[in-house]
């Protein structure tokens, strides 16, 4: 039986959808999120968020950063922070839309996150992991264009996947990609992209597109679209075949466009609109990373970064 609160969030989930336009893995986080709040007060006895209790979004957020996945692995920091900003933003809406007159979630504090810097690949990595898939065979083919436009364009998985053919501009060298918030931008690629690129367009879509495939770009061997998950299985293959032996996931190729990018002199401000970042902020963590790699190449190269002054020379 359906209860206010099942409705309220529903219609949020709504609004998340029609009005501001979120990608559908977006609105399928806040919808877990919301679903275990939901659970949460339930199990409290509360089934309207009209009612809902000073505490109780506190008692959420603790409860959550209390509890274990089923492999008794801790939820980390980021989910913790999440599931708060997504009670926040429900209560919000209910805020502005006229149903309640307070806000619960508005006093708790946000969760402070360790810095974590993302871990880019080098460029010799890059190198065998785009050279992995076989040459000569369709998925082969395939895999090679997927790897070289996530590293040429610095793509989401879910840019990537949502891509058409039409998409593709072959002679001008771009992707035409829809990110977050439905803000559209022209990306560049470069020449080996574009090779791959023709290449899989002329020798291996054909072989995989059905019926079914429509305009989708990157098709899975049954001619449908291909999934974020079917692009996270590949790229595991492919990084075992490369030797490497750390995590890798495709949003690894994002970090390390950004980072390639920045320490070969680009600006951040273009990189931020390459990225499809709203604000430059967000880039500015690669620039971190750059400093960090400069610092490194510094202490190991410079012949006197490390060397002891002698005392009372000559």
């Amino acid at each position: 039986m359906s209860d206010a609160l099942t409705g309220q969030i529903g219609r949020f989930l709504d609004h998340l959808a029609v009005e501001r336009g979120l990608s559908q893995n977006t609105i399928d986080a806040y919808r877990r999120d919301l679903s275990r709040y939901r659970s949460f007060l339930g199990s409290r006895g509360i089934h309207d968020a009209r009612i809902v209790p000073d505490g109780a979004v506190a008692g959420f957020v603790a409860s959550i950063a209390g509890s274990t996945h089923g492999d008794g692995r801790r939820y980390r920091a980021t989910s913790v922070v999440r599931a708060l900003s997504s009670v926040r933003s429900f209560h919000r809406f209910l805020l502005r839309e006229g149903e309640t007159q307070r806000n619960p979630a508005a006093v708790v504090a946000r969760p402070r996150l360790p810095r974590s810097l993302p871990r880019p690949l080098s460029v010799e990595e890059v190198e065998r992991l785009l050279a992995a898939p076989p040459e000569g065979t369709t998925v082969g083919l395939r895999d090679r264009a997927v790897l070289e436009t996530l590293y040429a364009g610095g793509l989401r998985i879910s840019e990537l996947t949502n891509l058409d053919v039409d998409d593709v501009d072959l002679d001008e060298g771009s992707v035409r990609v829809m990110g977050k918030g439905g803000k559209e931008r022209d990306v560049p690629i470069g020449r080996c992209a574009l090779d791959a690129l023709r290449a899989y367009v002329t020798r291996a879509r054909p072989t995989l597109a059905t019926p079914r495939s429509r305009s989708a770009l990157f098709l899975n061997v049954r001619g449908g679209r291909l999934t974020r998950q079917g692009c996270g299985r590949m790229l595991s293959l492919h990084v075992r075949r490369a030797g490497i032996t750390r995590r890798v996931t495709p949003h690894t190729f994002r970090h390390s466009f950004a980072t390639h990018l920045l320490e070969g002199g680009a600006d951040v401000r273009v990189v931020q609109e390459l990225l499809g970042h709203a604000s430059v902020a967000t880039t500015q963590v690669y620039t971190l990373i750059t400093k960090e790699h400069l610092r490194e190449v510094y202490y190991t190269s410079h012949p006197r970064a490390r060397r002891t002054a002698s005392v009372g020379g000559d």
